[in-house]
């Protein structure tokens, strides 16, 4: 009995496989496994609306709006290509950008008429005039440089071959009065400056005086206050000093009865002397 079952347990221990193979043996077999989406509600799989109306409109793919407006009927207005169709075009004469152009309203001027300017505005002419001539003679400046500037950008469009050294000189021109204006302006403000301060200063030492004179006011005040509690009226002084006098004159009297005092620059006798 004991030899069969020793045999069984050989034979079993051959035919299982070992133990750490268990887990690699236990996956050969395939196993099939459901797999599922990741969403599987029909709210989130359906496409929704896009509230934005202005997705996709763009100008360079010349793409438009997806929803159709209330000015989707209307047709487009076509460009007039043929000059004898085109409408005239009315352009104020006072408009502002006629300032950007000389007053022939040509893009260009000729050398000739560029180059005859005068001289700059020197400082010493510019102290005599008021602030509105100043004001309205720095916005001609500023002015007819925009007007070079739109010239000499319009030279490096064109490519004419002239007016760059006339247009340079003018516009140096230019900037030297507006240099002159800013000077004339510095000189009046730091004089204004000064001017402030010394009223400011004579203010100040005015209200200095009216409060020192306040208090010598108010110091004579107390002591003609003081001296009028110390001494009477002027009738009281007076009749007291009179007074004073009546006293002093009754004292140096001598009495009825005894008889008058000899002078004082006689020497005294006495009784002895006398026998």
């Amino acid at each position: 009995m004991s030899r069969l079952l020793t045999t069984l347990c050989s034979t079993i221990c051959r035919e299982a496989p070992l133990l750490f193979l268990a887990p690699s043996l236990a996956t050969a077999h395939p196993v099939t496994v459901q797999a599922f989406q990741f969403s599987t509600s029909a709210i989130r799989c359906r496409r929704t609306r896009d509230n934005n109306k202005v997705r996709g409109v763009s100008a360079i793919r010349r793409t438009g709006l997806k929803q159709p407006v209330s000015m989707s009927n209307e047709p487009l207005p076509q460009p007039v290509l043929d000059p004898a169709r085109r409408s005239p075009v009315k352009v104020d004469e006072n408009h502002g950008l006629w300032a950007f152009f000389n007053k022939e309203k040509k893009f260009l001027t000729t050398p000739e008429a560029e180059a005859a300017h005068g001289r700059s505005w020197s400082v010493e002419e510019l102290r005599h005039k008021s602030f509105e001539d100043l004001h309205c003679l720095w916005w001609t400046c500023a002015k007819e440089r925009n007007r070079l500037a739109t010239e000499k950008y319009e030279r490096e469009r064109v490519k004419p071959g002239y007016g760059e050294y006339e247009g340079d000189e003018r516009d140096k021109t230019v900037r030297r009065t507006q240099r002159a204006i800013k000077h004339t302006l510095t000189e009046r403000w730091y004089a204004y400056e000064e001017a402030r301060k010394l009223a400011h200063e004579a203010r100040k030492r005015s209200r200095e005086a009216r409060k020192l004179a306040r208090e010598n006011a108010k110091v004579n005040m107390r002591i003609s206050e003081k001296g009028d509690v110390q001494n009477p009226d002027a009738s009281e002084v007076g009749t007291s000093e009179k007074d004073a006098n009546d006293t002093s004159s009754q004292l140096q009297q001598p009495p009825l009865n005894m008889p008058p005092m000899p002078p004082q620059s006689e020497p005294l006798r006495t009784p002895s002397a006398a026998a």
